[in-house]
């Protein structure tokens, strides 16, 4: 069993996915369970975790629809807003799908750097644990040490970290990132994801060689135990294939043992998002 546990859907239109800028053109059109489920045939992934592109209630609401339609989708990281007051009558809303297992915010698009430690905010991560629902960090480097602050207080609360908080593979730069990714994985409740890696190198030039030291990095900090592979599709087509994407983090694995492997692919997204196979 293999689990690409990050990708996206929408049905596009300009207004609500105004962040796909210069480069994403070939973003701009509706992407749907039936585009993806080709690829994964072809690359041998058996499920998949639906991640939100737009914040908004709709895009939860969404997204389980797909999930009950498409067998595939095995997991759904919705939206919800977390610094309301109705929040709990958000969750209450979904809470009774079984594909709901996470949440996410935007926080890298957040013009203050210390959202996260926003009263409000604080309080809505606050109610997610009895919720059984994981909460996915979604930052730049920049942000890593405002995370720590944040998982400090919730040591029973899930965290997954996207996309390895985006470090600047494009420019070969490792410092602070790779201390700062350390730090936040010595809390054992912290979880990362291999993903998104592509778009932060040059995207027309990337070689394999390009990701090896941020995934290592990443392997030595988190372990094979708490560690997952996510595409990023179809944000990843920005820059390469799905195929191509999903082949620079099967390669790196192959140092694991095949068990540890099998983790990284299967057990860890089901026991880290709770996924019933």
């Amino acid at each position: 069993m293999k689990i690409d546990t990050h990708q996206h859907f929408w049905r596009y239109n300009d207004r609500e996915y105004a962040w796909m800028g210069s480069g994403m053109e070939q973003l701009r059109r509706d992407r749907l369970p039936a585009d993806l489920a080709p690829l994964l045939k072809k690359t041998g992934i058996d499920a998949t975790v639906a991640v939100q592109a737009r914040q908004s209630i709709e895009e939860t609401q969404f997204l389980l629809q797909l999930s009950d339609e498409n067998h595939f989708i095995k997991g759904v990281i919705g939206w919800v807003d977390l610094c309301s007051p109705q929040l709990p009558v958000q969750l209450e809303r979904f809470c009774w799908h079984p594909k709901l297992r996470g949440v996410r915010h935007v926080v890298h698009d957040e013009p203050d750097d210390r959202f996260m430690m926003r009263d409000d905010f604080v309080r809505g991560i606050g109610r997610l644990e009895s919720y059984d629902l994981a909460y996915d960090l979604l930052l730049f480097p920049r942000h890593l040490p405002v995370a720590c602050e944040l998982v400090g207080k919730f040591p029973g609360q899930k965290f997954v970290l996207d996309h390895i908080a985006k470090p600047p593979i494009k420019n070969g730069k490792i410092n602070p990132w790779d201390s700062d990714i350390r730090r936040l994985a010595s809390f054992d409740n912290v979880y990362c994801k291999i993903s998104g890696m592509v778009t932060e190198a040059d995207r027309h030039n990337w070689k394999p060689q390009n990701f090896k030291p941020y995934m290592q990095i990443v392997l030595d900090a988190f372990g094979p135990n708490r560690i997952m592979l996510g595409s990023d599709w179809p944000v990843c087509t920005a820059a390469a294939e799905y195929e191509q994407v999903m082949e620079i983090a099967a390669d790196f694995i192959q140092q694991l043992s095949p068990d540890e492997q099998k983790d990284v692919w299967s057990q860890n997204p089901t026991r880290i998002y709770d996924i019933s196979m």
